[in-house]
């Protein structure tokens, strides 16, 4: 009776493990298209960058001769294009930010045949699809890897606001926890509203207590992680003499008492005016506020004309950024 059961339970264990499997496999196949789609929009990014930049392409001549050029060092965004005997143009093949593996390795990959993504490209060759080969690269620093990757790899954080006691000017932000205590790049940007209140927003009749605020601004956040929103960049900002969590706690002070080096800046100001614009009418309405940020090693902030790199890879100027700061 014993071994009955056993076999049972096993076999029920057997079924159900097959069972969660195949549903796991389900749900990979499901991701799959959006993920393709992502990498397709990644791609488009790093083409239109390219693009933007007028850099030319080189003609790849051979397999063996590729191995000695001397790009193991660099980053770089690269792209792979080919041609074919009807038509001359040069069309893209692949594209990619090279931010944590150098130039170098990756272009090895993409054309040695031995490896998959060589092989691709030598199988089209070898059947006549294309004629010609063709790579190009701009070279980055890290810091400017950095700020690429906060553009299209980091999501948007949304700021709550709240009506709460004491607040001179009736509303004030509710910075997320978990802001690092480094350095590194950070973004401030806003998204458009029909004037209703804000889904990102809470409206405080009660008063509660601080602990309460932050935990409904932490399910708030959870509940607006939407991929979909339209958000503007206003600012870029570089957390190099004080940490990502001082700077954006600055900018997002409703009072100027606290600043040592005179007038707020102009995005803090934007950002106090919003604010404070919405209390006056008596709702949260107007703009919803964003922040995204990544820590960068502080050897690397200031190599690289970041500014420069983000409007390029976005293709418009930031509303707060003088030209000469970054």
């Amino acid at each position: 009776m014993c071994i009955i059961s056993d076999i049972s339970f096993n076999t029920i264990l057997s079924f159900t493990e097959d069972n969660q499997l195949s549903k796991t496999r389900v749900l990979q196949i499901r991701l799959e298209p959006s993920e393709h789609a992502q990498r397709q929009e990644v791609m488009q990014n790093v083409m239109r960058i390219l693009e933007s930049v007028e850099v030319k392409w080189e003609h790849f001549q051979t397999w063996t001769d590729f191995s000695r050029l001397h790009l193991s060092n660099k980053l770089a965004i690269f792209g792979v294009g080919y041609n074919t005997r009807w038509r001359e143009e040069i069309r893209y093949h692949y594209a990619e930010i090279s931010s944590q593996v150098p130039l170098g390795k990756r272009l090895r990959e993409y054309f040695n045949p031995e490896k998959a993504e060589g092989r691709v490209i030598m199988t089209k060759v070898q059947k006549m699809n294309w004629k010609d080969v063709y790579y190009k690269f701009l070279d980055i620093t890290i810091s400017e890897a950095r700020c690429l990757e906060l553009h299209m790899e980091v999501d948007w954080i949304p700021i709550a606001q709240t009506r709460a006691a004491g607040c001179s000017n009736g509303s004030q932000y509710l910075l997320p926890g978990g802001i690092p205590k480094t350095y590194g790049l950070y973004a401030i940007g806003y998204e458009e509203t029909s004037g209703s209140n804000s889904s990102s927003s809470t409206e405080d009749k009660s008063s509660p207590s601080q602990e309460e605020e932050e935990t409904d601004h932490c399910e708030s956040v959870k509940k607006d992680k939407r991929t979909s929103a339209k958000v503007t960049y206003s600012y870029l900002g570089i957390a190099e003499e004080r940490t990502l969590q001082q700077c954006l706690f600055q900018h997002f002070q409703t009072s100027g008492k606290h600043y040592s080096r005179g007038e707020p800046s102009a995005v803090t100001r934007f950002l106090q005016d919003n604010c404070t614009g919405q209390a006056r009418e008596g709702v949260f309405s107007g703009l919803h506020i964003y922040i995204k940020f990544i820590e960068v090693e502080l050897d690397f902030l200031s190599a690289g004309s970041l500014l420069e790199c983000l409007e390029t890879a976005i293709g418009y100027s930031l509303r707060f950024n003088k030209k000469d700061a970054l």
